[in-house]
């Protein structure tokens, strides 16, 4: 398979389910959609998104060479929305490893507390620092501040994650 051409063919469920079948758990595959993901022209890279992001849902352990440079994607000025989503969307699953922590926790609350962020930005980005918190339970009195304060006037979608996302910290130990 000529993965570009796959890519460029059109953008639809089954074509992202075509190239996940065909990337599978291979590394090599996998490799040639984070390259074309994070290097080629914006429409590849949008519709690259959005199996890589279902394969690392499936195959976590296929993204850790890449964790830097996913984590740089989220602070990086232009990059379309659905490059965004799609990397906080696979950073949901992953163990994140701390050296990454700090970028990663500034990425998410700006995400979190600019009103011009999408919604998916923002439910998503919720979940990843509730998964850090984990490691880092200092950040634990801030989040819930934060997730606190969004659903007083949040959509339907920001309450209802914000609501589980405060089930999972109140679990966890200060």
């Amino acid at each position: 398979m000529n993965l570009r051409e796959t890519i460029l063919d059109e953008h639809s469920k089954s074509q992202a389910k075509k190239i996940i079948r065909w990337v599978g758990e291979d590394k090599k595959r996998f490799a040639e959609l984070v390259h074309l993901f994070l290097n080629d022209e914006y429409r590849v890279v949008q519709r690259a998104g959005w199996p890589l992001s279902d394969i690392v849902m499936a195959h976590p352990e296929l993204v850790k060479p890449y964790i830097g440079k996913f984590v740089k994607l989220l602070s990086k000025k232009g990059m379309h929305d659905a490059v965004i989503r799609n990397v906080l969307r696979l950073m949901q699953v992953i163990d994140i490893p701390s050296k990454h922590h700090g970028e990663i926790v500034n990425a998410c609350f700006e995400f979190l507390l600019k009103s011009e962020y999408p919604i998916a930005f923002k439910a998503f980005a919720m979940t990843v620092l509730s998964n850090i918190t984990k490691k880092e339970p200092d950040l634990k009195r801030e989040l819930k501040i934060v997730i606190e304060e969004m659903m007083k006037e949040g959509s339907p979608a920001i309450r209802a994650r914000g609501k589980n996302v405060l089930k999972q910290l109140a679990l966890l130990r200060s």
